[in-house]
């Protein structure tokens, strides 16, 4: 097994732009999961048509409710086939409110060390209000919805519990935050 740094947290929290420095940095294969992670979803039965008629039923939430079994099948595949690399998980894949889909989660990231939180404040309402305000404007009509999910994702405990490493941004540049987690890499 190589070395693994996985960085989680919410939407807008820098994971990419950390990933990206971290793996220069490092020398280190760089992993988005958002951008490899359809074929992960096709391997379990992954089907657009249903997504379509979540998302007309539900809207968004209930697309985001179906993604969730397709994450957490994700996040134990890309563990198990990428070694010496920086992963970076995209704000929904660390945050689940099903118990057994958290669980097998919590067990792929377990004998890493480095699974490292990005946030920009211990203070998570600040934290929600700095996250938000980075979110991009493209879609007025989603985002009041990205809103409420991003600060579900900073509130809920997943990611508290996942990390082992948690850093706080807020007021540093990437580079010194990319500092502060390699000086604390185990």
């Amino acid at each position: 097994m190589g070395q693994k740094i996985i960085l989680i947290g919410p939407i807008s929290a820098g994971k990419t732009t950390i990933g990206e420095l971290l793996s220069k940095r490092l020398k280190l294969e760089w992993v988005q999961l958002d951008e490899i992670r359809w074929p992960y979803y096709d391997e379990i039965g992954y089907d657009n048509e249903v997504t379509k008629q979540r998302h007309e039923q539900g809207g968004i939430e209930a697309v985001v409710n179906y993604w969730k079994p397709f994450e957490a099948h994700s996040v134990e595949r890309v563990l198990a086939d990428y070694d010496d690399c920086v992963i970076d998980f995209g704000g929904g894949q660390s945050v689940y409110e099903d118990e057994v889909l958290f669980a097998r989660v919590q067990k792929a990231l377990e004998p890493y060390p480095n699974v490292v939180l990005l946030l920009p404040s211990p203070d998570l309402d600040e934290s929600v209000k700095i996250l938000n305000s980075r979110i991009p404007l493209d879609d007025p009509n989603i985002l009041p919805f990205l809103y409420q999910l991003n600060t579900h994702f900073v509130k809920h405990p997943s990611n508290l519990t996942l990390a082992k490493i948690t850093v706080y941004t807020n007021g540093r540049t990437p580079d010194q935050t990319c500092d502060d987690i390699i000086e604390r890499l185990k």
